[in-house]
């Protein structure tokens, strides 16, 4: 009889390597290149990786193409019943279908899942009459990801969820992915986006801080979508993530040491 490992097993053989997670922005998916993809070959002898990925213009296309009319408030875009089909096949079907489909062209065994396959991300409703059917994570269930990983793939997640009465929903995907690495003690988190950080001035500014970034929010320096995920990426330091970094796509991630971007750390660089 061949028993299958527990958890807590894959834990302990998973953390002689850490975990990167990875979040790629909808908005830069078509400008991606191979060497992007291909870096990943390079970075899982390193880490264990895992991508959670976002959808807006795949969803705004699909959405125009309907005829159905998509509003946003405070970074989020409001998701009616009709709007959340759109969603679960764009980010599920489409999105994620092309992301792995890119790595599996760099010989890299990539797994498609949603967010709410098997609980996997337990949400509730933020504010309905605001937002629709938006969640926000109460709970990361780790076992299939730490199952994927211990089997050599690495998971690609669709940013969707569950309530616990069963019920759908669509979750930012920077929320999504600072909870997931979070919940896998991940030592790095990547925000890959189109934009090389926060911009302040015309110039990118390198190193932050929770505090910092409260005011940068305040002052109305950092607003729209930038919002939710400097506030996702400031909820995911802990004392295993010291730091997430907001990063363009223009180089290979292997390089991310030497990337430039915007630095958001747990204490100044001074302090550490």
């Amino acid at each position: 009889m061949i028993m299958s490992k527990s958890t807590l097993a894959i834990e302990r053989d998973l953390e002689q390597k850490p975990v990167v997670v990875v979040k790629l922005g909808g908005s830069m998916l078509d400008q991606l290149s191979e060497d992007f993809y291909q870096s990943f070959a390079e970075l899982r002898k390193h880490y264990h990786c895992v991508i959670v990925h976002g959808g807006g213009p795949a969803i705004t296309l699909m959405l125009d193409r309907l005829n159905i009319e998509s509003e946003f408030y405070e970074g989020f875009r409001k998701t009616t019943k009709e709007t959340l089909e759109v969603v679960e096949m764009a980010l599920s079907g489409k999105v994620n279908a092309q992301i792995t489909a890119d790595l599996a062209q760099q010989s890299i065994r990539a797994i498609g899942l949603k967010g709410s396959d098997a609980m996997m991300l337990t949400a509730k409703l933020i504010d309905q009459e605001k937002w629709g059917y938006v969640g926000t994570i109460e709970h990361v269930e780790t076992d299939l990801l730490l199952r994927c990983l211990d089997a050599g793939y690495m998971p690609v997640i669709a940013p969707l969820g569950k309530t616990s009465e069963g019920q759908t929903v669509n979750i930012n995907a920077d929320v999504a992915a600072a909870a997931v690495a979070k919940a896998l003690s991940a030592e790095k988190l990547l925000f890959v986006t189109d934009v090389p950080g926060i911009i302040r001035e015309g110039a990118v500014i390198e190193d932050t801080t929770p505090e910092d970034i409260e005011s940068l929010i305040q002052t109305g320096l950092i607003h729209g979508g930038m919002v939710p995920k400097v506030n996702a990426a400031v909820e995911a330091l802990s004392g295993q993530l010291q730091e997430v970094m907001i990063v363009s796509g223009e180089h290979p991630l292997i390089e991310h040491n030497q990337m430039k971007g915007t630095r958001i750390r747990a204490r100044r660089k001074e302090e550490v």
